[in-house]
């Protein structure tokens, strides 16, 4: 019987007591994932990670050394045989960055960028809502964070759950695991966060304001002629650009933009763009969440810095918000075509979601005001303006 008691995972678990705490918190993902729908494709997968990582005994959970770099050198069936399959995934898949950018690959081929094309005054929208991120981040330097944990920490206000990952394994990748918590959970909580900041700065006035009316008194005077030549034409010439002025984000804008690009092909590149957008998308999202929640053991993850991380995330989802808003009432006070103000809310990087619950709220004070078109504008911008910020936080403090 001590034999048998040994064999199994309660010895251990008795001297271990926090690893409960963790097991509990795996559950806790797993049903918001499950029943609630909270971001059932990345909470499942991370929540079962963390189960499997806080099981004594189980080898799965990734390791945490100071050694990292001598084992970084190591052959992958190396670090399978010695620290276990999962931390073989998490070195080849993770600590590569391989996954996040293709990830960003499979959501550029889901990615329509022509409300944007169409709209780009709005697109200026979601580089406004990229405040959360640098407030964030001054404020974490200014509470003791270090600058690279403090940008890791900044970068989740971008509401982009690769941006975020791709960002903390660069910079921070000791609180990757929280960090990526932290980003999809207030990510699945866009229909909370968004209504609120927008019931306390937006007066009822200006939620009332109507889009398709302020275009018939005021209509663009530049129109797109050739819609699919210019979103063909729209990633080739944005990454040559933003690459030549941010090098560091081109891991993840390109990828974003490839894969726009092969969906504007069409037929020409149909095989590319369903690989894109389902096979590969949804091979990298699986060993992304397993890894993930992999690295969240208690040692990592009960620690003061992630209450730290838990805080700072929600003041710069909430700041990124607000700083969209409040970009486009700056500019109604100029300008003569007013804007909804809720296209601002939308400069977050959580597409579609963002820009139908400001829909929604737009028709709940005139039901005729659908704004939808307009806010995925800003929100599509936000994709682009996240990515460009990780880069330029990765080339600053790495």
């Amino acid at each position: 019987m001590e034999k048998i008691l040994k064999m199994s995972a309660f010895d251990e678990l008795a001297q271990e007591p926090l690893a409960l705490v963790m097991l509990a918190l795996g559950a806790l993902l797993l049903y918001l994932g499950i029943f609630k729908k909270y971001e059932p494709m990345l909470l499942v997968p991370i929540g079962f990670g963390v189960l499997l990582a806080n099981i004594p005994g189980g080898g799965m959970a990734v390791v945490s050394d100071p050694n990292e770099a001598c084992y970084m050198a190591m052959p992958l069936q190396a670090i399978a045989a010695e620290y276990g399959i999962m931390n073989m995934l998490y070195f080849g898949l993770i600590k590569s960055g391989l996954l996040p950018p293709l990830i960003f690959m499979g959501v550029g081929a889901l990615t329509d960028f022509g409300p944007m094309l169409r709209n780009l005054k709005l697109a200026f929208f979601g580089a406004a809502a990229q405040l959360g991120i640098f407030s964030v981040l001054l404020g974490a330097v200014f509470m003791g964070y270090s600058p690279k944990e403090a940008g890791a920490l900044g970068i989740i206000g971008g509401a982009d759950g690769p941006t975020a990952i791709y960002t903390a394994i660069k910079l921070a990748p000791d609180l990757l695991g929280p960090i990526a918590i932290a980003a999809y959970s207030y990510m699945a909580l866009v229909p909370v966060i968004i209504p609120l900041v927008a019931r306390l700065s937006i007066r009822p006035e200006e939620m009332r304001i109507n889009m398709k009316e302020q275009d018939k008194l005021y209509p663009n005077r530049v129109e797109i002629k050739d819609i699919r030549l210019t979103k063909i034409l729209f990633p080739i010439v944005l990454i040559l650009v933003v690459s030549l002025l941010a090098p560091s984000a081109t891991p993840l804008l390109g990828f974003l933009l490839f894969g726009n690009l092969v969906k504007e092909l069409g037929a020409d590149t149909g095989r590319l763009f369903q690989a894109a957008s389902e096979t590969i998308l949804n091979t990298a999202t699986v060993f992304l969440g397993l890894t993930i929640g992999a690295t969240m053991t208690a040692a990592t993850f009960l620690a003061p810095t992630t209450l730290g991380i838990i805080v700072g995330g929600f003041l710069a989802f909430c700041i990124s918000v607000w700083g969209g808003i409040m970009a486009v009432k700056v500019h109604n006070v100029f300008a003569v075509k007013k804007i909804n103000p809720l296209i601002g809310a939308t400069g977050l990087s959580a597409v579609p979601m963002s820009s139908r619950v400001a829909n929604e709220i737009a028709l709940k004070y005139d039901p005729q005001n659908h704004i939808l078109q307009y806010a995925m504008a800003s929100n599509i911008s936000g994709v682009i303006g996240s990515a460009v910020a990780a880069g330029v936080l990765i080339a600053l403090l790495q």
